[in-house]
């Protein structure tokens, strides 16, 4: 099932080989990797970032630098807090409330310079149009302290541009071990049905039925007790079952 936009797309694909994982299995536990992993990719506001006041790092993720003193100008009077500088993102959070807080992934950074604002030379970040195009402000003090996170910040930007880490990590030798290719016993019915995968509710689609298509005559099912379209040449009832 996918979606764009207002509209909503369904596909179906049958796969005949015998390969280990399933095709299925493969793309679930890559669909988990993804949405486990959107912290690399899209800029967070209000998250829960902390643990015992320190940054929860992501797997693979390296904290360089730690700035405390560091306040977001946002609002009219200045957020005092501390600034994270990693390897794949920098992180704010507010001194006084940890929940005030933004993490802005590299990939969403735009430019980062430093400009003069009302509260004197500050650090800003500005993000791509993707993730809002939001201009951000910290102020950062000594001059130099500030100089210094501009110039880490820069290096680590260029750094990731030539390799990016987008947090998806899928290891299918591992996949294949947690899904054997001997199904238990008490599971062979439903893993692995009469006749060849998938055929029983391909054929339903083969001939357009499932989409509107004349409907087969209808005969008495002895199994279910009432009347049914006849089953396609080659599928049982049991099958058709065991694919829901």
């Amino acid at each position: 099932m996918a979606r764009q936009n207002q509209q909503r797309f369904e596909f179906i694909f049958t796969d005949l080989t015998e390969r280990q994982p399933g095709l299925a299995a493969a793309l679930q536990a890559l669909v988990a990797a993804y949405e486990a992993s959107r912290p690399y990719r899209e800029l967070r506001l209000r998250g829960a970032l902390l643990v015992d006041k320190e940054l929860k790092l992501l797997p693979r993720e390296v904290a360089y630098s730690r700035v405390d003193g560091v306040s977001n100008l946002s609002s009219q009077a200045g957020n005092l807090g501390a600034l994270y500088i990693t390897n794949v993102r920098m992180v704010w959070h507010s001194k006084m409330a940890a929940s005030f807080n933004v993490s802005i992934p590299y990939l969403q950074i735009k430019t980062v310079r430093i400009a003069d604002s009302k509260f004197g030379l500050a650090l800003v970040v500005e993000t791509s149009a993707a993730s809002g195009g939001y201009v951000l402000g910290f102020r950062v003090d000594p001059k130099e302290t500030l100089e210094y996170v501009h110039k880490e910040m820069s290096s680590l930007l260029q750094a990731y541009a030539n390799c990016p880490l987008f947090g998806v990590e899928y290891d299918a030798n591992a996949s294949a071990e947690a899904h054997p290719s001997k199904p238990l016993e008490d599971e062979s019915d439903i893993l692995e049905p009469e006749g060849p995968k998938g055929d029983a509710w391909a054929a339903y689609y083969a001939d357009g039925a499932s989409a509107g298509g004349a409907a087969g005559e209808p005969v008495f099912s002895a199994e279910l007790g009432l009347a049914i379209e006849a089953p396609k040449d080659g599928a049982s009832i049991q099958q058709l079952w065991s694919i829901l």
